[in-house]
């Protein structure tokens, strides 16, 4: 093809290159200049054009879009009628859309007169959704080159292939535990249900049952008789073993634990299994919400009736950080379920440190506790201070009561912020309203250390920071060790109202009876979340260097 100014007289059975106006009439980009649009542009007063000429074996745009498009179709996929050398896609049934991605590099690489876009490996699709689009740059391409990418697309596998979404029945275990809400097992399983319905599935009326292995394998095997295609459970507390409950109850039904957890977050703690040939899924947390996350990608591909063995799940790591990027340009609850790239992360959600400082230290009377000097000359609030600014929290809020002045003094040029709790002779309760009145609305939760606790280091409050996931449901964090709980407790800020509404001389511990559904206990190396130091003899089982010379 040859392209540039041509003199009119000679442009008849060019192609015309942009869009011109000639009298009343315009002419489009792409118009055969014949000898009715030569008259119009001679009357206008034009002498040449800037237009494309083709040569023996050229293949028009519209015509090679369109020979390529049915060399790339296959079975549920339509393709458009061309137009200015493009040729769309479309999907004719919901289902799983596979690409070959070398295969559609290939063709890209071959020349630059020819272009395929598709959407990612893996999408879903619906009815009537465009899965990819063929465009040729230039008004025509030679044969031999379109020859050549016909070839390619031919041979097998197909680069574009659309599983369909089987109609499965899907069985339903849900557990439950003494002070789990009412409301968060109905939502359980209306989001599940939900989430089924749009793979085109039947949920099977959800079996409610106790949380042990027990109760969780006769009710796997009751939906098994009411004929169900898949085994879905969900416990009351997420899945931290494969030899934990839910995946307990599935081996004690006859069936095997093939993989557990995933490279895909939120949803890594999901648990892949089967009964004889039915897939068994232990679902994680992050399953009671709607936004897309692991599990998504698991079933997914069950429904389109691709294999899922733990070798596909751990293939899953690249694109599976999900719980910090928008999928589209709207909230999650109503972002569609395939994935887009290239979209600027989130930062992580800010959490406050919360430090009570505010006590009357009535148990190591004369002295208070906080200001004892060790023997480097570093007072115990100071040393629990620098412990929490060597950690990721901020802001960091020191509630002060008892000795205020004195408290700031030994903090002084520290960056943190001072909140008064004038009323902290009340109790304990009263310091913790004051400090969690203070955390600033932009702060996601807040992790309320102790100020007399100063060998709980910078990476042990990391190591709870890291596993406040709201997706996944972990929305009260605690150390413990050797199984006895601990402190600081990472707070989500839904619960602030109530801990606000405490009273008395106590915390908010009693409060995780109430929404164990959300609680995650982490396991600690040594037992520094569990010792507090306010009395005398206390100080004298601190490491060293940290004991003070002297008590009186």
């Amino acid at each position: 093809m040859k392209f540039g100014p041509i003199k009119l007289e000679e442009a008849r059975g060019t192609i015309l290159a942009h869009s011109q106006k000639a009298g009343e009439k315009m002419l489009r980009k792409g118009t055969m200049l014949d000898d009715a649009a030569l008259a119009l542009l001679r009357d206008a007063g034009r002498t040449e054009v800037i237009a494309a000429r083709l040569e023996p074996g050229d293949v028009p745009e519209d015509i090679a879009a369109d020979r390529l498009a049915q060399k790339l179709v296959s079975p549920l996929l339509a393709h458009s009628r061309a137009a200015t050398g493009r040729v769309n896609l479309i999907a004719e049934a919901p289902g799983l859309l596979r690409v070959d991605a070398a295969k559609i590099d290939r063709l890209n690489m071959m020349d630059e007169a020819l272009t395929i876009g598709t959407l990612p490996d893996y999408a879903v699709v619906a009815p009537r959704d465009m899965v990819a689009t063929i465009k040729i740059i230039p008004f025509a391409v030679p044969g031999t080159i379109l020859a050549i990418a016909e070839a390619i697309a031919l041979q097998a596998p197909s680069a574009l292939t659309l599983h369909p979404f089987r109609h499965l029945k899907v069985g339903l275990v849900v557990t439950e535990l003494s002070g789990l809400k009412e409301t968060t097992t109905a939502k359980t399983i209306s989001v599940t249900e939900e989430r089924i319905a749009r793979l085109t599935g039947t949920l099977l009326p959800a079996i409610r049952c106790a949380h042990d292995e027990s109760s969780v394998a006769i009710a796997l095997e009751s939906l098994m008789s009411q004929g169900a295609d898949l085994l879905l459970v969900v416990g009351a507390s997420a899945v931290v073993d494969r030899r934990d409950v839910g995946p307990a109850g599935i081996v004690r039904a006859g069936g095997e634990i093939l993989h557990f957890g995933m490279p895909v977050d939120p949803g890594n703690l999901i648990c892949l299994g089967r009964i004889g040939t039915l897939p068994a899924l232990v679902l994680p947390g992050c399953a009671r919400s709607p936004k897309l996350n692991g599990i998504d990608f698991v079933l997914t591909r069950l429904f389109a009736g691709l294999p899922v063995t733990g070798t596909e799940i751990m293939r899953m790591g690249v694109g599976g950080l999900l719980k910090e990027i928008d999928t589209r340009p709207l909230p999650r609850e109503k972002a569609p379920g395939t994935p887009r790239s290239g979209i600027a992360p989130r930062s992580a959600p800010t959490i406050t440190a919360v430090v009570l400082a505010a006590g009357r230290s009535r148990r190591m009377a004369p002295h208070n506790k906080l200001l004892i000097a060790d023997r480097g000359g570093k007072t115990m609030i100071a040393r629990v201070i620098d412990n929490v600014l060597s950690s990721l929290a901020r802001p960091i809020v020191v509630v002060t009561g008892h000795q205020a002045e004195q408290v700031e003094h030994a903090l002084a040029g520290r960056p943190v912020r001072y909140v008064l709790a004038d009323d902290y002779a009340e109790g304990l309760s009263a310091s913790l309203k004051a400090g969690i009145a203070a955390v600033p609305p932009e702060c996601a939760a807040a992790i309320v250390c102790l100020g007399d606790m100063p060998l709980v280091t910078g990476r042990m409050i990391d190591r709870l920071l890291a596993a406040y996931d709201p997706d996944e449901g972990r929305l009260i964090v605690l150390p413990t060790f050797h199984g006895k709980q601990g402190n600081p407790m990472l707070w989500d800020r839904r619960f602030f109202p109530e801990i606000l509404a405490i009273s008395g001389d106590s915390g908010a511990r009693f409060l995780l009876g109430k929404h164990i559904e959300h609680v995650a206990e982490i396991e600690m190396a040594d037992d520094a979340v569990l010792r507090d130091f306010d009395t005398a003899e206390s100080l004298a089982t601190l490491p060293q260097r940290l004991r003070p010379e002297h008590i009186d």
